[in-house]
């Protein structure tokens, strides 16, 4: 049984769709951007981008009961992949070896003019 996650720490989905689905025991995020859900507002660097798009995305796989240790995939589209380097060393702050596999790609534009965004598959732990 597929269900909806929403967590109010977390920005609400700016289209239709949804901010997480869970389905047998897999939970699938939508992409995060650098948001502040209390404020609305988006930070300047990628750096600032980066740390609030993960802890969005932290704050959904707390509502869905998931940890980061249950991601086994992320995502990481960037708006200039001369980026990589600083939102590498973000990304290390929230993730503990084994490491989630992961792929990062260059885009031409993000929503909102965002520098950076970024989605994880997670599956619950046993």
């Amino acid at each position: 049984m597929k269900r909806e996650i929403k967590s109010s720490d977390a920005p609400k989905a700016i289209g239709p769709y949804s901010q997480a689905i869970e389905i047998d025991g897999f939970l699938f995020t939508a992409g995060q951007i650098g948001i502040d859900p209390t404020t609305g507002e988006m930070g300047q660097s990628v750096e600032e981008q980066a740390e609030q798009a993960l802890k969005n995305i932290m704050n959904v796989l707390k509502e869905a009961g998931y940890s980061p240790e249950d991601v086994v995939k992320t995502t990481i589209y960037l708006s200039d992949i001369k980026d990589f380097p600083k939102v590498n060393e973000i990304y290390a702050r929230f993730f503990r070896e084994p490491y989630p596999a992961r792929s990062t790609v260059a885009v031409a534009a993000l929503p909102k003019n965002a520098l950076v965004e970024i989605d994880v598959i997670a599956r619950r732990s046993k």
